[in-house]
């Protein structure tokens, strides 16, 4: 069980820090490029840091298309949770409807055909 638990934890916190390096910058528009840029990188290190570990013990369980989706899953409920609570921005119907298409994508893909 922890075999399986693991990457999907790992994920979730690479998933955050990813969110803030990619996305927490919006809040700092008047701060020079660069130094959002260099703040990212460093944000980003961390990401890696659960990143790696959460695909390498992930592949002892998941294959690679597995463990993307999972990692893809992650980053739209943390990314739609950072948009609301941290960039203020509404969560639209249509967004529901997409992820629900994605949750259809995940059917088939952890399906055994």
């Amino acid at each position: 069980m922890v075999k399986f638990l693991a990457p999907i934890v790992l994920l979730t916190i690479s998933n955050v820090f990813m969110t803030f390096a990619w996305y927490g910058h919006l809040r700092f528009r008047n701060t020079a490029l660069i130094t959002v840029i260099l703040v990212s990188w460093g944000i980003a290190f961390f990401e890696y840091c659960f990143q790696v570990p959460a695909n390498r013990i992930g592949y002892e369980v998941y294959n690679a298309a597995q463990l993307k989706t999972i990692q893809e899953v992650i980053t739209l409920l943390v990314f739609s949770g950072f948009s609301v609570w941290y960039l203020k921005e509404q969560f639209r119907w249509n967004y529901l409807v997409g992820f629900l298409f994605i949750i259809l994508a995940v059917f088939f893909i952890f399906k055994k055909w």
